[in-house]
């Protein structure tokens, strides 16, 4: 059993700091854990951080990190508009806590609570760009600053009668405004706010209830040419048509050779091929029907070759 909490303004007498918060997966009793959770003074924040800095002192950290999360906990509810779970953000929002407690310096004159708020907001930026949306929607620092500022800058914009308004899409006036005091283009502006209104599109939806097969971008957005399979087959094909033929010519007699090549192989410059059955016959002195012969010989033993390069 852990120790119980000492009373409000001393220190986290605790055995096991932890033992006293919650699981996550029980958001309400996690929330109502942390706001219980005794403030530190400054003096008693001043000591547990000299600790940790000077003696990497664990359960020092682990104090003032508990006395913080009620701070991770109102942060956290700024950024429910995005849809994503308030327990993965208070996760985040407290990883940007714990690297605040590691890297804060008692001598510089700042609370602790001022200096962790850019790293729990960080961590939990971080987490909104990567999992709000499959395509990245934004990359540079401007384009973060845009993304996290269009959404209240346009519910805080006012009619021509003062009467704040939530409207969908923005006036020429309004975006203007946006890009003068964030210093980004109007056309980033224009950019984001599509981003951000438009819908996901599932790649591989799922057939509808008439049974009829659904069509999605998964089918024109595969690029066939590129999957390994079809590589590795493109590859095999392209050797038989060089190395493998000219390997399965080596096998043949001069006159099989010529004859396959003249009917098969050879293409003049009008698109026309090579010499026909007759003119071979001619040339060769023997029927068509026996050119006819040797040129069929001659492609099954090609094949047998074939086979054995393939």
């Amino acid at each position: 059993m852990s120790t119980p909490l000492a009373s409000q303004g001393t220190a986290l007498a605790v055995a096991n700091p932890w033992a006293v918060v919650p699981s996550l997966g029980n958001l309400d009793a996690y929330i109502s854990a942390v706001n219980r959770l005794p403030m530190l003074t400054l003096a008693q924040e001043q000591e547990f951080a000299r600790k940790l800095r000077d003696e990497n002192d664990l359960e020092a950290a682990g104090k003032l990190v508990l006395s913080h999360l009620r701070l991770v906990v109102s942060v956290s509810r700024k950024y429910l508009g995005y849809g994503l779970p308030h327990g993965d953000l208070i996760q985040e929002g407290n990883i940007g806590l714990m690297k605040a407690v590691k890297r804060f310096d008692p001598d510089q004159g700042v609370r602790l609570v001022s200096y962790a708020l850019h790293w729990i907001k960080a961590e939990i930026h971080e987490y909104i760009l990567k999992n709000w949306r499959m395509v990245k929607v934004a990359t540079t620092k401007a384009q973060r600053k845009l993304f996290f500022n269009l959404r209240s800058m346009k519910q805080g914009f006012k009619d021509d009668e003062g009467v704040q308004t939530h409207r969908d899409s923005l006036t020429d006036s309004q975006i203007e405004t946006m890009a003068r005091e964030l210093n980004v283009k109007r056309e980033e502006v224009i950019e984001m706010e599509a981003r951000m209104a438009g819908g996901d599109v599932l790649l591989d939806p799922s057939p509808s209830d008439e049974g009829d097969e659904a069509f999605g971008p998964i089918a024109y957005l595969a690029d066939v040419g590129h999957e390994p399979t079809q590589m590795i087959e493109s590859r095999q094909r392209d050797e038989l048509a060089t190395d493998g033929i000219t390997a399965a010519l080596a096998t043949l007699d001069d006159r099989s050779r010529r004859i396959v090549e003249e009917r098969w192989l050879k293409v003049n410059d009008d698109g026309s091929g090579g010499l026909t059955l007759h003119d071979l016959a001619a040339e060769y002195g023997v029927s068509a029907e026996r050119i006819r012969q040797i040129e069929s010989a001659a492609m099954k033993k090609m094949k047998k070759a074939l086979a054995a390069y393939a």
